[in-house]
């Protein structure tokens, strides 16, 4: 049977030219759809590349300033205050008069005193040479009796009168001393009338008016305040949320309200543990101090004060919104700009080569962070001797890359030596003095060597003055690396999910330890579709078409409301 023939046309070169033109423009209509279609997904997301910039950890709270160095000058008498002769500014040097209280009365009792005493020396000379008499007349009395010339009765009232004399003259010995320390009180009391300047600085503030009336009965009423402005000090209240974040030491700087461009940089000398409650906002008072040999600086200006607590200078940095912590990582929220983060300073090793390695550096010191107090460390304890079954602990797990109920599980199934030795191992770490309890709720037994287990203070230790200062509540507190993940533009130009290890956070921008490079391109977040954007921009002309918001009588509202309901004149 012969071959069925195709029909001529189909044979044709023509044809199949045009067929192959027809899917090739098929093909090409079809990638172009695709690559379109791509463009328009990339398009409704914010895509910020990966970039390098310094990025700060920083607490922020506001201040006072106030002078390192001040004196409240007071009246130590009482009396009407006749002449002030300083004004505040002046500067004053140590030794400087600065007021006078009316001395008339303290004058006279000086002189009072005075004359007493020159009366109670005329009577002791008078009784020094009566002394002498009665010396003689005991003299000639015995010479009488020896030759039976007297009686016995004469001799012993000579005797008599003899140490009657050296009594009166003891007694008018001490009167005169008693005399002399009230004359020098009276003198003092003078002298006091004066007010002199205990301390070189400027005066900063007069609370007495010349004329006035001081009643130093009860207290030592305050004339003026004499302050060093060399040196000040920044009073800053921290929230109670923000307080565990400062450790001693730690870098500090603030700005003030007439110099925004200038920093004025400090380190954390201590934050007081008493707190300041006002309607229930518990604030704390961290100090630090600043050098002020310009005098641009007054006391009570305000501050606006920053605390750094890591600082990485040339990292990689993502926006906060590109970042999602992974779910059971160390953090408080979800986001990473909702906390604060750090990295430990040693983080910049392999992970630092990774990421195209990293400059500068961290803000926190760690050993300095690692003691709670400044000065005046306790010497370590003597740990807990080491049982039998510890040996467990020491090839066990590594508790901190544990979570808590990870670490209650490992605890409860260890046996009762080993978790004996736990809390003894825990105890001496922390420097606890106290004994250990069991699980029952009975303290166990100290362990024996051969002397009391609680040694009463010596003599030195009750007489030692305490040197040791309170540092703040995170004085210990450790910041470590985090895992997270972003949303990364591939090369291929799809989204991929990737995950990263990040550092310290400003709650805007996120440093990158590990998995970006420079230049990519992450996704920030989703752009609000064009429609959208216009009604909102229709929305604001009506507002300001109709004089803005509303700015109340003689306030100041939108854009339009300088015309409808702004400034009134």
């Amino acid at each position: 049977m012969s071959a069925k023939k195709f029909p001529k046309f189909l044979t044709s070169r023509p044809v199949w030219v045009a067929v192959a033109l027809a899917v090739l423009g098929a093909g090409a209509y079809v990638g172009w759809r695709l690559w379109k279609g791509q463009q328009a997904d990339l398009s409704q997301y914010q895509l910020i590349k990966v970039q390098r910039a310094d990025i700060e950890d920083l607490v922020t709270a506001t201040g006072s300033l106030q002078p390192l160095e001040y004196v409240d000058v007071g009246a130590q008498v009482s009396g009407q205050l006749r002449k002030i002769h300083v004004e505040i500014g002046s500067v004053v040097q140590a030794g400087d008069l600065l007021a006078e209280i009316d001395p008339t009365v303290y004058r006279a009792n000086v002189d009072a005193r005075r004359a007493q005493l020159k009366n109670l020396r005329a009577t002791l000379v008078e009784r020094e040479s009566q002394l002498l008499l009665a010396q003689q007349q005991q003299a000639r009395q015995k010479g009488l009796l020896s030759g039976d010339a007297t009686t016995q009765e004469a001799v012993q009232q000579a005797d008599a009168n003899l140490r009657s004399a050296r009594a009166q003259i003891d007694a008018l010995q001490a009167q005169i001393e008693q005399s002399e320390s009230t004359l020098r009180a009276d003198e003092a009391n003078l002298n006091y009338a004066n007010i002199y300047s205990p301390m070189a600085g400027v005066v900063v503030s007069i609370t007495a008016r010349q004329g006035q009336t001081i009643n130093a009965t009860q207290q030592a009423p305050i004339i003026l305040r004499v302050a060093n402005l060399s040196s000040m000090t920044v009073q800053t209240q921290v929230s109670e949320a923000d307080i565990g974040q400062l450790r001693p030491n730690m870098d500090a700087y603030f700005t003030t309200l007439g110099n925004r461009g200038r920093r004025w940089w400090g380190k954390l000398r201590k934050v007081e543990p008493t707190p300041t409650v006002t309607n229930n906002v518990v604030l704390y008072n961290a100090l630090f101090d600043v050098v002020n040999d310009q005098r641009n600086l007054l006391p009570q200006m305000t501050a606006q004060v920053f605390f750094v607590a890591a600082k990485v200078e040339n990292a990689l940095v993502v926006p906060a919104s590109a970042v999602t912590v992974q779910r059971g990582a160390r953090e408080e929220g979800k986001r990473a700009g909702d906390a604060p983060m750090a990295a430990p300073g040693g983080a910049s090793g392999a992970s630092g080569a990774a990421s195209g390695g990293r400059s500068g550096a961290r803000g926190a010191d760690k050993a300095a962070a690692a003691s709670g107090v400044v000065s005046g460390q306790a010497p370590a304890r003597r740990a807990a001797p080491r049982p039998k079954d510890a040996g467990a602990l020491e090839s066990g797990p590594d508790l901190s890359q544990m979570s808590r109920e990870e670490r209650r599980a490992y605890f409860e199934s260890l046996p009762p030596e080993a978790r004996e030795a736990m809390r003894e191992r825990m105890r001496a770490a922390r420097g606890d003095a106290g004994p250990a309890v069991s699980r029952s709720g009975e303290p166990s037994a100290a362990p024996s060597t051969g002397q009391s287990a609680v040694r009463p203070p010596s003599n030195e230790s009750r007489a030692r003055t305490p040197t040791a200062v309170w540092a703040g509540v995170g004085a210990g507190r450790t910041n470590r690396p985090k895992d997270a993940t972003v949303k990364v533009v591939t090369e291929s130009g799809e989204i991929a999910e990737r995950k990263v290890r990040i550092g310290i956070s400003n709650r805007v921008q996120v440093e990158i330890l590990e998995g970006l490079k420079e230049g990519e391109q992450v996704v920030a977040g989703v752009k609000p579709p064009p429609g959208q954007v216009r009604a909102e921009g229709g929305n604001r002309n009506a507002l300001q078409g109709q004089g803005g918001m509303p700015g109340g009588p003689g306030g100041l509202g939108g854009a339009g409301g300088m015309g409808a309901g702004g400034r009134s004149r």
